[in-house]
Order: C-alpha cells, then structure tokens, then sequence
C-alpha cells in the first residue's frame, strides 16, 4: 500500500486525501488544527462552488451538507456609477441563471466535518503544525509528500513563475462578514443568486448565498481597490465595528444592496475576515535541503485573486486532478518529473481561471462593457457568462477579443437569427 502524506486540511487537501483512502491509500494528513479549533475558529473564506466542483465532491461522497444548503441558481451583475450628487447609482443590472446550481458551504462547517469522516473512512490525521525542518524529515517515510497549505512558511519553497504571474503586489484589499436578515433582491425575489457589484474606481461588493452552524446566511465580500475608500481594514475592527462600517460602505457606494440590509446581524463573533496577498503561479515542486521534492497543490501553487470565485472550485478541481495522476502512476516512483506533469495536468484547466481573473483585476475594455450593456437586454449573453464561471474556458471563445466579442453578440442580437 503506498503511504502519501499531506500537509494542509483544506478544500483540496482533505478532498486529494478523501479520494486516495477510498482508492486504498495509506494517507495521513498534518493539519494545524482540530476540528474543534476549526469550529470554533474564524471564518476561514468566502466561497461559492459551482456545478463542476460540487460534481467532485458527489463523487467521493463528500456533499454531506448539500441537502440544507441554499441552492444558487444565478448570478447578478450591477456596476454602479457616480451621480451628480455625489452619490452612486446602477448603470447596469441584470441576473443571468446557472446551468446547474451552486452553494457555498462555510469552511469551518466543512472542512471539521471533513477531518473527521477522513479519520472514520481510515485515514490518519496528525494535528500538528509543520515547519519546513519537521518536513525534511518526514519526505523519507512516504511514497508521496503533498503540500496543500497556502500559507506560511512551507510556501516558501516553491518558486514564483515569473511568467504566469503578471502581479507582485495585492490588487484588491478584502473584506468579508457572514450575515443572518439579509432580503432577497427585489427584481428577482424568487430566484437566490450570487450578486456581483462593481464600482468603477472603488472596487466590487459580492452578496453570496450561503450557509454556516447557525443555517443560511449571506456572505458579504468587498474587493477594495488599494488606496481607494474600501481600502480601510488595517485596524483590524473587532466583530460589530466591522459590520457597521461594511454598512457604512454599502450606503454609500452600493446603495441597492444596502438597502437588503435593514434587518443584517452577523452570524457568530467570529464571522468577520480582512487581509490581502499578491496573485501568483509558483513551480509545483519544492525541494528540502536534505535533496527531497514535495508537490504543491490549488493555494501553494494557483493562488488567484477571489475576484471570480475560483479558488475553492479551483482546489476541487486540483484535487480531482492530482488523483487522477496518482492513481494512473501505479507503483511508479513520485519522481520529480511525475509532480511536474501532474501539475501541467491540472494547469491545462487552472490557466483558464488565470487568465480571466487576471484580466477582471483591470479596468474592463470596451468590448467587455459591450457584452455587459447587452446582457441587460439579451439573456443568452448573460447566461454565457454566468456560466463561465463554472467553467472559465469558455471565454478564450468570445470574451477576451474584441473581434471574437462582436461576432458573437452580432450572432444572437435580435434579428441576427441566433
């Protein structure tokens, strides 16, 4: 039986390991935390997985929390301009429906849950932290060694790659709190949908369907520009002066979400989150002073900004792709060319997700709001691009290039015959 050790209880790290103990594996995994620190912890993320990620899951039998999440079923877009009050008002606002439904599932519920089925289907759980010495010494004692921790120092020994990371500094200072009381928005009160708010030169409010211990919830997520006015979290405000000054924020740049917010309190004490970190690809193998190779995993190696809600669909699909790799390996050495392909393995998919958010963190071009404006009036175009966002591979089709764009939208334009 071929021992992998996996370090980080993650979205990926836990589902990678999940899958390999039910293909008769011996896994261990080495996390920082118990599922009793998990839970009483603070919110780790914001997420929204869509129906390819929420498919892996189903697969291993890991959707344990489906049946009372809410279902998402769309996606709505506003982008709000300045008035001549002073004030902010939508230029543009339109819902496009998913093709199969999404939900999000608070972490601390998820992956405490997760750690304990791990341990009930037969895999071990080390609960302890791991420095880069505790790890040099352990890559000897298995077939395999996976890094799934995005953060702290084990990331240290993966390279960046310069040439699939465009950005070194943070482009978004972010915000979340998980709400209880928030209404459903008015112009489509039956249909629960993520709503994606853009303020040019401000930056972008998300309002996520969710759920957490205390049941459905929304989750509210600010992607402030740095330096500009959402940019306002260094103080680290305790619990109930973040979510008044979240309020504060939406009245005055995204005034129809705030008014669904008469009645909003916050989940838990521990339902707020701040910070920021630079966008980056790394090199998937990291090498131990003693000459051993570690493979990184989704975070460590793909760490996207959240601006379009990829990285725990990107994890899901990372995990789902590096089983594939280790299962189609045999009993074939982990050699440092096999991390290697199994990591462009999973970056043929993970580019796509790149590429757009990359490009979504830059003033939209013409052609975008193009496709924008048209979406409010023809609801093919919305629902392309909702859907992208289960599968960004999509866009290299229609919506990067201008000439791509035009042909497309002058394809289902009334009286095109599309």
């Amino acid at each position: 039986m071929r021992k992998v050790l996996i370090v980080g209880a993650g979205q990926a790290g836990l589902q990678l390991a999940l899958g390999l103990v039910g293909s008769g594996y011996d896994v261990t995994v080495m996390s920082a935390r118990t599922p009793e620190e998990i839970r009483g912890g603070r919110v780790m993320s914001t997420q929204c997985m869509f129906g390819p990620a929420l498919q892996h899951e189903r697969d291993l039998g890991l959707n344990l929390w489906e049946g009372e999440t809410p279902d998402v079923h769309g996606i709505g877009l506003s982008v709000g301009v300045p008035t001549e009050g002073g004030g902010v008002e939508r230029a543009l606002n339109w819902m496009g429906l998913l093709d199969e439904i999404a939900q999000s599932v608070d972490q601390r519920v998820k992956m405490a849950g997760w750690l304990e089925l791990l341990e009930d289907r037969g895999g071990k759980v080390l609960y302890h932290g791991v420095t880069t010495a505790d790890l040099d010494s352990l890559t000897g004692l298995y077939d395999l060694v996976v890094v799934a921790a995005g953060k702290g120092e084990l990331v240290q020994l993966f390279d960046r790659d310069a040439e699939r990371s465009p950005y070194r500094a943070p482009q978004r200072v972010l915000s979340v709190a998980y709400v209880h009381g928030m209404a459903p928005r008015p112009e489509h009160p039956d249909v629960r949908a993520v709503r994606f708010n853009a303020v040019p030169g401000v930056g972008e409010l998300f309002a996520i369907p969710g759920s957490t211990f205390s049941g459905p919830c929304d989750i509210l997520f600010f992607e402030g520009l740095p330096g500009g006015p959402l940019d306002c979290w260094d103080d680290r405000p305790g619990p109930a002066e973040h979510l008044d000054r979240t309020l504060r924020l939406m009245r005055e740049f995204f005034p129809w979400e705030h008014e669904r917010c008469g009645s909003v309190e916050l989940t838990d004490e521990r339902a707020t989150l701040t910070g920021s970190y630079p966008p980056v690809v790394r090199k998937p193998v990291g090498r131990l002073p003693s000459g051993g190779r570690v493979l990184g995993m989704a975070d460590v190696v793909v760490a996207n900004d959240p601006l379009t809600g990829q990285g725990s669909n990107n994890a899901a699909k990372c995990a789902a792709s590096y089983l594939d790799s280790i299962r189609a390996r045999g009993d074939r050495p982990f050699d440092e060319a096999w991390m290697s392909g199994a990591f462009e393995s999973y970056w043929e998919h993970a580019q796509h997700a790149t590429i757009w958010t990359n490009a979504m963190l830059q003033p939209p071009p013409e052609h975008i709001m193009r496709i924008f404006g048209t979406a409010t009036s023809v609801p093919a175009v919305a629902s392309r691009f909702v859907n992208a966002f289960a599968d960004p591979s999509d866009l290299q089709h229609w919506f990067f290039d201008p000439e791509l764009a035009d042909r497309y939208l002058a394809s289902v334009s009334p009286g095109a015959g599309g």
